[in-house]
């Protein structure tokens, strides 16, 4: 026994080595002067100019604007997602509907399809009501997309309440919206909490719908703008690319570790 928790200890430090090989090279090429940079990885550092690369991606890009525009773009729309999904997830698991299966397959189903079968009916739509190229567009197609997945978490726990809170609450006169409101949404404060982070990051990190449905830099989300830095026409180098990814990472990592608790229970009530 003791052996194989030896042999099980290795095998995940082994693994976490692994996963951190790229990070560590991502840190170490950013320190790089962009104008020393060869085109090979450096292994180790060999300048200092993190700083003067950070500005060169915030001037070059827009990365800044960008970082805005993603930040509103998954609070906003995460909200709206998580707010749209506990409404779906009280009525088929609390509220007595009809087919409740049926109508969690119909919400569900969206996380089953690629992303890339939206991209021409969004694209087409969008530039026919002339949502293309706008905040309020991109709103709505992120909180769109984030609703499935929040419905199944929320969903998932809300199977978890006993049924006689239901009932007691009925049997007290309290109508639906009130229990919604003050039994359960208190309940499932740690499934909301979690099934935001989830949508706050995905919505961040999305690099697909912010090149295909905006252009401008008061709209496009900082992945789309990190993008332009490292086009075809660009000519600042890996490490100022490098340097811009790290500072569009932080929100997440910042996010993710301030509600760590969160985001475990929630990997708990989806397995």
């Amino acid at each position: 026994m003791k052996v194989s928790r030896i042999a099980l200890n290795v095998g995940v430090a082994a693994i976490s080595l692994i996963w951190l090989v790229p990070t560590y090279l991502i840190i170490v090429n950013a320190f790089t002067p962009a104008k020393d940079y060869t085109g090979s990885p450096r292994w180790w550092i060999a300048g200092w100019d993190i700083v003067g690369n950070i500005a060169t991606a915030f001037s070059g890009a827009h990365v800044g604007r960008g970082m805005i525009n993603s930040l509103l773009y998954a609070a906003v729309g995460g909200l709206i997602a998580v707010l749209a999904a506990a409404l779906g997830a009280f009525a088929v698991s609390i509220v007595a509907v009809k087919r409740p299966a049926l109508w969690f397959w119909l919400i569900f189903i969206g996380t089953v399809l690629p992303l890339q079968t939206f991209l021409a009916p969004l694209f087409n739509g969008y530039a026919t009501l002339s949502l293309y190229d706008t905040q309020y567009g991109m709103i709505l197609v992120y909180a769109a997309l984030a609703v499935p997945f929040a419905f199944f978490v929320t969903r998932n726990f809300l199977l978890t309440v006993p049924r006689e809170v239901a009932e007691a609450a009925r049997v007290d006169g309290a109508s639906w919206p009130a229990m919604l409101v003050r039994v359960h949404l208190p309940l499932a404060r740690g499934a909301l909490v979690a099934a935001f982070i989830f949508q706050f990051t995905w919505i961040w990190n999305d690099l697909l719908f912010g090149i295909t449905l905006s252009i401008s830099p008061n709209v496009r989300p900082v992945m789309a703008t990190l993008a332009d830095l490292s086009g075809s026409y660009s000519t600042v180098g890996p490490p100022v690319i490098l340097a811009g990814a790290i500072v569009a990472s932080l929100p997440t990592i910042v996010l993710f570790f301030a509600a760590q608790r969160f985001f475990v229970n929630s990997l708990r009530l989806t397995s």
